[in-house]
């Protein structure tokens, strides 16, 4: 079965630059998982066979074409494969932390089939800006019909 990761939560970085992982979340990710820069300044995790499968995806895209080729260096360069500890911490590399703007206080989200780690401030801003348009874009991406 596919995981799907559901709901808001806002754990803390220790001093290490570690979060736990939401109880929810621990199964489908205590295996191994790949942690990559995302779209709108968040962090995106994905379980790893999640990972493999989309990069198989990747890698079959022509690159001749120069947005593959910036794509694929964006998405591997910054992605880091992490085992979450026995307590299921998971480390954010600096480089990651920095991209996101995370400090102490973060926001986990589950995002369908990825989770997403965003800096407090930034996520409050996006969802909000998304808020109106969120039953407009139900409309787009599902048609009645």
């Amino acid at each position: 079965m596919v995981p799907v990761f559901l709901g808001t939560h806002t754990p803390k970085l220790d001093e290490k630059g570690r979060f736990f992982l939401p109880a929810k979340f621990r199964d489908d990710l205590g295996e191994g998982l790949v942690m990559t820069r995302g779209q709108d300044r968040c962090l995106a995790i994905y379980p790893m066979a999640t990972f493999v499968a989309m990069t198989q995806q990747v890698a079959s895209a022509p690159t001749t074409v120069k947005q593959v080729r910036d794509f694929q260096r964006m998405l591997a360069a910054s992605a880091s494969d992490e085992v979450p500890d026995k307590q299921g911490r998971v480390n954010i590399p600096p480089a990651l932390r920095a991209y996101a703007g995370l400090e102490s206080q973060i926001v986990v989200v589950g995002a369908i089939n990825r989770v997403e780690v965003w800096n407090p401030q930034t996520w409050e801003d996006y969802s909000t800006a998304q808020e109106e348009a969120f039953a407009e874009l139900n409309e787009d991406i599902f048609p009645i019909a």
